[in-house]
């Protein structure tokens, strides 16, 4: 950009001689409180009321892995050695880890449940709720873990 267009730039900012455009309806077509609701977006309480459902029910699953994950564990023991142990520590880990996320399905479908079934729930509720599942459920980093250990 040359120095000179550069100059009228900032110039043009100093006195508001720049307008700011938004690619946006025009004012009053929704999209705010109060505003009417815009022709091309549509919602169905039944589908959020089926995907709150749905992911509700991935816990089923995850309880029966679960299960197994139990049932590979019985007949190990302390006794056994460094393996064992490691074994123990290892299916701790993961089952621990199942079972939040066995909660977090069941949290994340009440959540969309509820959405579908009070639609005039603003955005920054439905995000605060969003959030508070993100800090209940803290995800490892996807390579090596936490940093500091176990």
């Amino acid at each position: 950009m040359a120095w000179d267009e550069w100059e009228q730039l900032k110039a043009d900012a100093g006195t508001g001689a720049t307008a700011t455009r938004l690619n946006q309806g025009p004012a009053g077509s929704g999209g705010a409180p109060g505003g009417s609701t815009t022709a091309d977006l549509r919602t169905d309480k039944k589908e959020w009321a089926k995907a709150g459902e749905a992911t509700r029910r991935l816990d089923e699953p995850v309880g029966a892995a679960l299960g197994k994950l139990k049932d590979g564990q019985s007949g190990l023991s302390d006794g056994h050695g460094l393996s064992a142990a490691a074994q123990k520590e290892l299916y701790a880990s993961w089952s621990r880890y199942a079972k939040d996320v066995r909660k977090r399905c069941q949290s994340l479908g009440r959540i969309l449940e509820s959405s579908g079934h009070d639609l005039a729930k603003s955005d920054e509720a439905l995000k605060g709720e969003l959030d508070a599942l993100k800090v209940v459920y803290v995800d490892t980093e996807a390579v090596g873990g936490r940093p500091g250990g176990r």
